[in-house]
């Protein structure tokens, strides 16, 4: 049985391992569907946006794996006097 050997203390490899995170995280995001000219509006999904794909939950319970977050938008848009559009959420500043 062959032995692993650790590429580094465990301090650095921890932070190896967030830098590689930070690099890797899916982006947030909501779409939101607005009905008529601002009569109303509600979370219609939420999204995570992979750097080759999103997976998307709509409130209804739908799962989605689509190419980009413009499609979650375009389906949840078809309804008449309905518009889907695309927010991006903003991760919160560590105190």
């Amino acid at each position: 049985m062959s032995e692993l050997t650790a590429m580094c203390g465990e301090d650095e490899f921890a932070e190896l391992m967030k830098e590689l995170i930070d690099e890797e995280a899916p982006r947030l995001f909501a779409v939101v569907q607005e009905l008529g000219e601002r009569v109303d509006g509600r979370i219609a999904a939420w999204g995570m946006a992979f750097a080759d794909h999103v997976e998307v939950i709509a409130d209804c319970g739908t799962r989605l794996s689509l190419r980009d977050p413009d499609r979650a938008c375009h389906l949840l848009s078809l309804a008449p006097d309905v518009t889907a559009r695309l927010v991006w959420i903003t991760p919160p500043t560590p105190e």
